[in-house]
């Protein structure tokens, strides 16, 4: 057990490719610290057992071989298991195809045996649905690892699998990555595949991928899954050389701009600065040129503009999920009740107004990269929460119910609810959002802890299209400033 925790995914293929251990002897591994560490943290809620134990006695091929693995439980379909998306509507609702980025996964030649928890319709930046209860943070149980990928980033950071997947439609990688340790890449729009039954989710700003404690991992897995399929929209242009290839060579001398400011939250945590000074530190032992700057972009309209899109999507998930299952008002969380509804009254207007402005923020972006090569901020403005601490308390639940009955979502608008809900929701995470909407590369990296032991990060924001010069910046920054090392041993 301890050599298992002791390596990455890229170590553990290699065992297995020479011969010293086998797909099985991982898989039982895994599932002994899964054992040992899941009743702590509600990492996994669907075990796959039964596939997992087909699998390991299958001829396997890939760069993975043999690798111990989960798939978050939203987007990430294998045939013949439920994907609920963390609610209760869809809880008995089967797949029946794999999504591409799960056959792309077992291509690779990783051994799935379960699905992590997950928000309902991974709509919030914690992890903490009706239908699976809260996931935990395994340097902290009481606090949460972040969302919407949440329950992938602890089993992760709790050493069950050294990778996991995950999804980022607002900062889903990223953050729980911040809030676990671990590293994570929301790639350039159109890069990773969906399918086959949808398309681009949120007019783009989704996307697949995965956690993982090291770079060379990510680079990696990301090499095994992305490009487009036959039924893509379109097809993003790919780099010359894979991303394992390019973390090879540490990148040229970078003009990085960063700032811990925010519209949003107009004071971050100290930690949270803290984290960004000591990465601007690093950056500058390593020789690049980093400086402070204003943000490049209105992060308070940006928020709104998110949450509009958002609100749109609620609507439409929560009438899919009617459709599906024929599931009633108690199915649902009274949340997202509260949000489909503000999007059903809204129509479409402000969705398209929304969708107009997302130029805006890609010029903006864009002449911030004319000066800079990468934008730096904190991953999080605070630590991670404690868990429960966003709940909404039971009478406004209530509340929130009667009103999506009473179908009054134009005067919940008119009350100031886009303005409460930015607050309440965003003012923890006001960074991550900006690469989402413009469809850009974005990065957190594990670089700073916090005097109580939690873990931080800082993300990087890159030019469309500069996936490889993240990851080969964070493979420097790995270098220089090791992470590997630090260990969430949980107490158990």
């Amino acid at each position: 057990m301890g050599e298992y925790l002791g390596a990455d995914a890229t170590a553990l293929a290699g065992l297995v490719a020479s011969g010293e251990v086998t797909a099985v002897e991982l898989l039982d591994l895994a599932r002994t610290r899964a054992a040992t560490v899941n009743p702590h943290l509600n990492a996994i809620v669907i075990p796959m057992e039964a596939e997992a134990d087909r699998r390991v006695h299958t001829e396997l091929h890939g760069a993975f071989a043999g690798v111990p693995f989960l798939i978050k439980d939203l987007a990430q379909d294998y045939r013949g298991y439920p994907t609920t998306r963390g609610s209760r509507s869809l809880a008995r609702h089967v797949a029946t195809e794999h999504a591409t980025v799960v056959q792309r996964f077992l291509d690779a030649g990783l051994v799935i045996f379960g699905k992590t928890n997950t928000p309902e319709f991974g709509a919030k930046a914690q992890t903490e649905s009706v239908l699976w209860g809260p996931a935990r943070n395994p340097w902290n149980p009481d606090v949460t690892p972040g969302g919407s990928s949440g329950g992938s980033a602890a089993a992760v950071a709790a050493g069950i699998v050294p990778a996991a997947g995950a999804n980022d439609g607002g900062g889903s990688i990223r953050i729980p990555a911040a809030c676990n340790g671990l590293v994570g890449l929301k790639a350039s729009r159109g890069l990773m595949p969906f399918g086959p039954a949808t398309g681009e989710p949120l007019f783009g700003m989704g996307v697949e991928g995965v956690v993982t404690r090291t770079v060379r991992d990510a680079a990696a897995l990301y090499d095994a899954i992305i490009g487009p399929t036959s039924s893509s929209t379109y097809p993003a242009p790919l780099h010359t050389e894979s991303f394992t290839t390019r973390i090879a060579t540490p990148p040229r001398l970078l003009r990085i701009g960063f700032t811990t400011r925010s519209a949003i939250n107009p004071a971050p945590h100290p930690e949270a600065v803290a984290a960004v000074e000591h990465a601007t530190r690093v950056l500058t032992g390593l020789g690049h040129h980093v400086e402070e700057v204003d943000p490049p972009h209105d992060d308070a309209e940006l928020a709104r503009d998110f949450l509009e899109i958002w609100f749109a999507k609620a609507a439409a998930q929560v009438d899919e999920a009617r459709r599906l299952s024929g599931a009633g008002d108690s199915e649902f969380e009274a949340d997202t009740l509260a949000l489909a509804e503000i999007g059903r009254a809204a129509g479409v207007v402000p969705l398209f107004r929304a969708l107009d402005h997302v130029n805006d923020h890609v010029l903006a972006l864009e002449r911030f990269h004319q000066n800079y090569d990468l934008l730096l901020t904190p991953t999080l403005a605070v630590p991670p929460p404690r868990i429960g601490s966003m709940t909404t308390p039971p009478l406004l639940q209530r509340a929130a119910r009667l009103a999506a009955r009473a179908r009054v979502g134009r005067v919940m608008s008119r009350m100031g609810i886009v303005d409460q809900l930015i607050e309440e929701n965003l003012d923890w995470v006001p960074y991550t959002q900006l690469a989402n909407l413009t469809g850009r590369p974005a990065i957190s990296v594990p670089l700073h802890w916090t005097d109580t032991g939690l873990p931080l990060g800082v993300q990087f924001v890159g030019k469309l299209g500069a996936d490889g010069d993240l990851l080969a910046l964070a493979a420097s920054l790995e270098d220089a400033a090791p992470w590997f090392h630090r260990y969430a041993d949980i107490a158990v």
